[in-house]
């Protein structure tokens, strides 16, 4: 004849379980935060692709062969800027001075080499998750 379980045996197996659930989602955010961290350190290292020219030539024909006469070029965390967002987001003159990586080199092929053309750039925060700017569109319109 089996022994009944005891309430302290009991809540031996629920605390144990709720351990276990715990370790599993604290494995499931760290793994979520490296992840980021990975995808933040490519973002700021990522440069300008050799075969640029091309590809902006290939992005804007085919927006223009829609009628479109601006199309977003690429978008990344506002935490990605060194300011979090904050002078994108109150459209400051000197916003360009808060990107980092990769979006500070694109900002500068813009300048070097679109601008002269009559290119034109844009920018805003297109989310505001928890009140606070999430992600930054760089649009390129002409």
């Amino acid at each position: 004849m089996a022994n009944v379980m005891r309430p302290d045996d009991l809540k031996k197996i629920s605390n144990d379980a709720e351990m276990k659930k715990a370790q599993e989602y604290m494995a499931r955010v760290k793994k979520q935060e490296e992840e980021q961290k990975s995808v933040r350190e490519l973002f700021m290292e990522k440069d300008v692709r050799a075969d640029a020219a091309e590809r902006v030539n290939s992005a804007v024909r085919r927006a223009a062969e829609q009628g479109l006469h601006e199309l977003q070029a690429f978008s990344f965390p506002a935490s990605y800027c060194n300011d979090g967002g904050r002078r994108i987001n109150n459209n400051e003159p000197d916003w360009p001075d808060s990107l980092e990586g990769y979006a500070k080199k694109a900002y500068t092929y813009f300048d070097k080499e679109l601008r002269p053309l009559g290119y034109k750039i844009r920018v805003e925060i297109l989310d505001y998750p928890g009140g606070m700017p999430g992600n930054v569109g760089l649009f390129l319109s002409w």
